[in-house]
């Protein structure tokens, strides 16, 4: 198959009966990459859109008993692009377990005090280019070899396929989709899916209501505070 973009969905015409397709993947007979790469993209989307409509400070909190928040997670999910990325595109099998790529993992989880929300959202629609067109130009069914994996007692590196790889994608981009609405709802009680379909262009319905990000927040177009 072709490689798929990001935003490739996003051609469909915004007045028509499909216009949600640019977020949500409905059913399809797709091929089983492609099947793959919308609904890692599916995930991605709701990560993006959980920081829409927040200011600067709250992108940081941490309203839950963890120490996750919205920045920390658009972040992480750029690392974990990136990382793969590079395996799929490059061939890299896995980062050494060393100190600094220990530090480097851990430093994923929240925005340094120079890092801003925006600048955030900026990578991460960078890194999700190219990871996507990686995953897209994948056969899930060729030989590949999984790293160690100590979290798990798994010390060795271990032969599988592209597509075990493949679907563990869709597996941690929808954990942390489920962690960006959790804590988004803690924020301001806003849902993430409400925020997705607006930014779809979604009409009202008995389900939902548009939501417009405030002035001066992510998303809103005017400098965040």
């Amino acid at each position: 198959m072709s490689g798929l973009g990001a935003h490739d969905a996003g051609q469909i015409e915004p007045d028509g009966p499909e216009q949600m397709e640019i977020t949500m993947y409905t059913p399809a007979s797709d091929d089983e990459i492609t099947g793959l790469v919308r609904y890692v993209d599916q995930q991605l989307e709701a990560i993006r859109a959980a920081a829409i409509g927040l200011t600067e400070e709250q992108v940081r909190s941490t309203p839950c008993r963890s120490t996750l928040s919205i920045g920390g997670l658009v972040k992480h999910a750029t690392y974990c692009m990136r990382g793969t990325t590079r395996r799929l595109a490059e061939g890299e099998v896995g980062t050494a377990l060393d100190p600094e790529a220990f530090a480097a993992y851990e430093g994923s989880f929240a925005l340094s005090e120079d890092e801003t929300a925006e600048g955030a959202l900026v990578d991460f629609d960078d890194a999700r280019v190219a990871y996507l067109a990686a995953i897209a130009a994948t056969d899930p069914g060729a030989p590949s070899v999984e790293p160690p994996a100590p979290w798990f007692g798994i010390f060795d590196a271990r032969p599988s396929n592209a597509r075990f790889n493949l679907v563990h994608q869709v597996e941690e981009m929808a954990r942390h989709a489920g962690h960006a609405d959790i804590i988004r709802e803690q924020i301001d009680g806003v849902s993430v899916p409400q925020i997705v379909l607006s930014l779809a262009g979604a009409p009202e319905n008995d389900f939902f209501k548009v939501y417009v990000p405030a002035p001066g927040t992510v998303g809103s177009g005017a400098t965040v505070s």
